[in-house]
């Protein structure tokens, strides 16, 4: 009988394990996340533009007359303008002195002065519910010189300081800065709430 060796060919076998499959899947999901985090930016920025960039957007109380803001807090608006106010510090005579502080983070120069017949900023005796009819009244003393230091235009990247001296009609009368910074469409007005005395 011949016999002849028969040899068989080798069994196709699956090549050794590679990390090229790793590699890839690795990859995808670092490009996945990266566009899912540009969707929700996108996506942020696109809810801002719906509403404009007069909105507040600041943790605790939202800044409106029934929320009012208080003393050394800010009204942070969306397009980059912050607002505090301080706590009124007395002068002497019954008048006590508070400032304003506008910082400027937005992407160009702001015109805080009067562009209307709305007041930019007001301060006002009485709760920030309450309308002119409170039972408190405020004189407040400088509010010329408090308009002439807004009438300049805020660059990109500064601040201004804007001092109001007022004098309540009793010592501990509640007192109301309502700032409504004027703006090409729409801005929220800010009202701040403070003890004086």
């Amino acid at each position: 009988m011949d016999t002849e060796a028969t040899t068989s060919a080798p069994a196709d076998t699956d090549p050794a394990p590679s990390s090229r499959g790793f590699y890839g899947c690795a990859i995808a999901m670092v490009v996945a996340v990266v566009l899912i985090a540009l969707a929700a930016a996108g996506l942020s920025d696109f809810e801002k533009g719906l509403d404009g960039d007069g909105q507040m957007e600041q943790p605790g109380p939202e800044g409106s007359s029934s929320q009012p803001l208080g003393a050394g807090m800010t009204a942070r608006y969306e397009d980059g303008l912050w607002v505090t106010v301080s706590a009124a510090r007395p002068e002497g005579d019954g008048v006590y002195r508070l400032t304003v502080t506008y910082e400027n983070d937005t992407d160009g120069e702001l015109h805080l002065g009067r562009t209307s017949l709305d007041r930019p900023l007001a301060v006002r005796g009485g709760a920030a519910d309450e309308d002119d009819t409170s039972d408190y009244s405020t004189s407040w003393v400088n509010s010329e010189q408090s308009e002439d230091a807004l009438a300049p235009v805020l660059p990109e990247g500064e601040s201004r300081v804007v001092p109001a001296l007022v004098e309540p009609s009793r010592k501990g009368a509640p007192v109301t800065v309502e700032v409504t910074p004027p703006h090409s469409g729409y801005r929220e007005t800010a009202y701040f709430e403070l003890s004086v005395g």
